[in-house]
């Protein structure tokens, strides 16, 4: 058979198959090729394939039709002819060649001729019209109405309260069984199938199934030769009587099951095709009818963004959930790499490490209840991590008793990380101040800290297993940086010569202490006191 393909060459090229006989093409929901398209007469041409030859006819429209550029009221038509309907280009080919040929013919989906073909598209945009075709003799949609206008009003009634049922967020699981339910509740069908492409496989599985009572359930119970081919080609098809159809001949579940009249549109809420529903009869022959592929495609744009909306509300519901973990046991900074990468990889990185430890602080939660020593450091580090490390962009490796870790440099680097280091540690001094003010008011007890900063090479990352992750810094600056620590007194703020070096801001009140001897260090330390109250 020979075959008319739209947009030629482009990422929009569709074929379409021309049957033996007429075949029409334009904006109306009859034609057997409808492309929404204004410059589209709404019967705009035809062609008729016969033994002798496809002839194209002009049907008087507006934009006229035009063949290799030369518009025409009647032509013969030649393989490989370039025609124009309008502003829409398509070619005419007598057989499927090259990369067509094997998309086309060696699919096993393909090879089906179409007795009515509805593109989800073309529903949204026109559904009005798609509401009211020209009314059959039979339908499967359960109307009272016979008038074609009350038809199609009450058609547009159930779709809008279609979308109101599928408006709020369901479990998917619900969501699925309410569309079979609302399916079953409109349109005389014997069994309808929900299927969706498994995201891992790309392949459609059966997610939910709704059959007519007395309907035996069975293993393969729609035709995978229908739903593939309508989850490949994004179109809704309608075969009137499958079962005796030759075209279909192939099809396995067609044969043993005795389908009479199948039709299926695509779930297609956006670009891509997330699944189908298909419906079938087992009983009567010759009972679907245009109308009703239409009104079922019109349904199935609402099911399709229904199941997206479900889809996109569990993913979202899925990412606060674990966005609420990461920033309960991550540092910010951390979190973000995790939902960027998935991974902490080790990575060897210089960083400008802080240790801050509450001088004297062993005797005095001796002094303490748990409760009330738990209290204090709660109210602590919320200040500490939250209101300074995280606000001056740091990243919190670990919290060890009352003393804590934090980093300037991984899994973020940045140019200034040393002066962001010390500003976080004047912060720190000047937010105890503020909570002993408090805490005096209180009749509570005031605390000092002692803070050491270093700046070296670490390796950072995950430390630990895939399961339980644990983000760290190691190496020799990280222990030197507890060293310093240890070196301060109560209120004070010392840096290493390391740091120091890094420096670019030379106008903080800095003062050089005698070099320190520290455990596990051969050579002493050349240390800076910070004066921290003299920073503006």
């Amino acid at each position: 058979m020979p075959y008319l393909i739209y947009a030629p060459g482009t990422s929009e090229e569709k074929t379409h198959q021309l049957q033996f006989g007429i075949n029409t093409i334009g904006r109306e929901m009859d034609n057997s090729i409808v492309v929404m398209d204004g410059s589209l007469s709404r019967q705009h041409a035809e062609i008729a394939v016969a033994e002798d030859g496809v002839t194209l006819t002009d049907l008087q429209s507006l934009n006229g039709t035009f063949v290799n550029e030369i518009k025409v009221n009647q032509s013969q038509l030649q393989d490989g002819d370039l025609i124009h309907f309008g502003k829409l280009s398509f070619q005419f080919v007598e057989v499927i060649a090259g990369s067509r040929q094997k998309l086309f013919n060696n699919d096993p989906d393909s090879g089906i001729s179409i007795i009515k073909q509805v593109s989800p598209e073309q529903t949204r945009i026109t559904i009005l019209n798609s509401l009211a075709p020209e009314q059959t003799d039979i339908s499967l949609i359960k109307l009272p109405q016979q008038d074609a206008q009350q038809r199609a009003i009450a058609k547009l009634e159930i779709l809008l309260e279609v979308s109101k049922e599928f408006a709020s967020p369901e479990e998917p699981d619900r969501l699925l069984e309410k569309i079979l339910d609302q399916l079953l509740g409109i349109m005389h069908v014997d069994r309808a199938v929900i299927l969706l492409v498994n995201p891992s496989t790309g392949e459609l599985e059966q997610k939910a199934l709704k059959l007519r009572s007395g309907i035996p359930i069975i293993e393969q119970l729609y035709s995978k030769k229908i739903t593939n081919f309508v989850r490949n080609q994004g179109t809704a098809i309608l075969s009137d009587d499958a079962c005796i159809d030759q075209r279909l001949s192939n099809s396995e579940s067609v044969i043993l099951q005795g389908i009479h009249g199948a039709m299926c549109a695509p779930l297609k809420p956006r670009e891509s095709v997330i699944g189908v529903l298909y419906v079938d009869n087992l009983s009567l022959s010759h009972v679907y009818s245009g109308e009703d592929l239409e009104f079922l495609t019109c349904l199935t744009n609402q099911a399709a963004i229904a199941i997206d909306n479900s889809q996109l509300y569990q993913e979202i519901q899925a990412e606060a959930l674990m966005r609420n973990k990461l920033e309960r046991f991550f540092p910010q900074a951390v979190s973000r790499k995790l939902r960027e990468e998935g991974n902490l990889a080790i990575v060897d990185r210089e960083v400008t490490a802080l240790f801050c430890d509450i001088s004297q602080f062993t005797e005095m939660s001796s002094q303490m209840e748990p409760r009330q020593v738990i209290e204090m450091l709660n109210e602590y580090f919320q200040v500490m991590v939250e209101e300074i490390v995280f606000a001056y962009e740091g990243t919190l490796e670990k919290y060890i008793g009352d003393a804590l870790f934090a980093i300037w440099g991984a899994p973020y680097q940045q140019a200034n990380d040393p002066e962001q280091a010390i500003q976080a540690a004047i912060a720190m001094q000047w937010a105890v101040r503020r909570l002993n003010q408090k805490w005096l008011k209180q009749g509570r007890r005031t605390i000092s800290i002692h803070i050491g900063l270093n700046t070296g090479k670490v390796a950072a990352g995950n430390i630990g297993s895939e399961k339980l992750i644990q983000y760290a810094a190691i190496g020799d600056t990280t222990n030197v940086t507890s060293r310093i620590c240890g070196v301060a007194k109560g209120g004070e703020i010392l840096i290493s010569q390391g740091t120091f070096a890094k420096l670019s801001d030379r106008t903080l009140p800095l003062e050089k202490i005698p070099p320190v001897k520290v455990k596990g260090k051969e050579e002493p330390l050349q240390l800076y006191r910070l004066l921290w109250e003299q920073v503006p």
